[in-house]
């Protein structure tokens, strides 16, 4: 099971998850939303295409544009549409 933690909560949750370029990438049902907020941030990867990004807020702090997902992935990449990765000091227990 693996497990997404910052400031003390659980981000997200699961034993379903994917891992692409060291990257865990969990599904987007066992992602807790309530502590996501869109991002205006966009960015390219020449293979698996455009992410789309999230702040992460736990009480008030905030942590810009740390979880990341594809929405509309290359076919390369399919298996891990709109599945969230996270990274800038979210801890992950694999």
């Amino acid at each position: 099971m693996a497990k997404a933690t910052w400031k003390g909560k659980v981000l997200a949750e699961s034993s379903e998850t994917k891992i692409m370029e060291g990257n865990v990438y969990f599904p987007p049902e066992s992602v807790k939303r309530e502590y996501l907020k869109e991002s205006e941030t966009h960015t390219t990867c020449p293979w698996k295409g455009k992410a789309c990004y999230y702040d992460v807020v736990v009480e008030g702090e905030v942590n810009n544009d740390a979880a990341w997902y594809y929405p509309d992935p290359s076919p390369a990449a399919k298996e891990i549409k709109n599945y969230v990765a996270f990274w800038r000091g979210v801890g992950i227990e694999a």
